[in-house]
């Protein structure tokens, strides 16, 4: 299948797979990422008791969003996340708030089996310039993420977090 777009006195002409069964697993799987997800649940397992949790409520309210251009964006809140009685929060909500929320931005890289997340901005300073490693299922339609065992960012415990997403398909208009 061929593709042409023109960008004013600039043609490009790229030839495209005949089928999305010749792209390569690496190249399908990043395919697919793109676009929005809604979080439909976050959970962690503690590695020293095998106690499983939800790590913002039962109904967390996120999105995980992956551009063509490489950048990934994700915001979660707390499914009881309290509203300041004002606009200008007091010092105990600012702090109610912030620890009903998880976000961050950065470059993203697919590989077999996992999506890299290279962050350059966090709600929390300290993962500005990491790489958060994510292991990934997808059918394109529902994403399933499972951490490596790493130090959670909620709680400091030793745990894997298993997130799961479902991709926001807008209406067409």
């Amino acid at each position: 299948m061929e593709f042409h777009r023109n960008f004013g006195s600039v043609r490009l002409h790229a030839i495209l797979p005949l089928s999305f069964m010749e792209m390569s697993a690496v190249s399908q799987l990043a395919t697919l990422l793109l676009g929005s997800w809604r979080m439909i649940s976050w959970t962690y397992e503690v590695l020293v008791s095998g106690e499983v949790r939800d790590a913002f409520g039962k109904n967390p309210r996120g999105v995980i969003t992956y551009a063509a251009d490489g950048r990934m964006m994700v915001l979660v809140l707390n499914e009881d996340r309290i509203r300041p009685n004002d606009l200008v929060p007091t010092p105990e909500e600012k702090i109610g708030l912030y620890d009903s929320m998880f976000a961050y931005a950065g470059t993203y890289t697919v590989e077999d089996d996992r999506v890299i997340h290279h962050i350059d901005m966090s709600w929390n300073a300290t993962w500005e310039g990491t790489q958060q490693v994510r292991f990934i299922d997808t059918d394109g339609r529902m994403l399933t993420y499972k951490s490596a065992p790493a130090k959670s960012p909620l709680d400091g415990r030793d745990c894997i977090h298993t997130v799961r997403f479902e991709k926001i398909v807008l209406p067409h208009h």
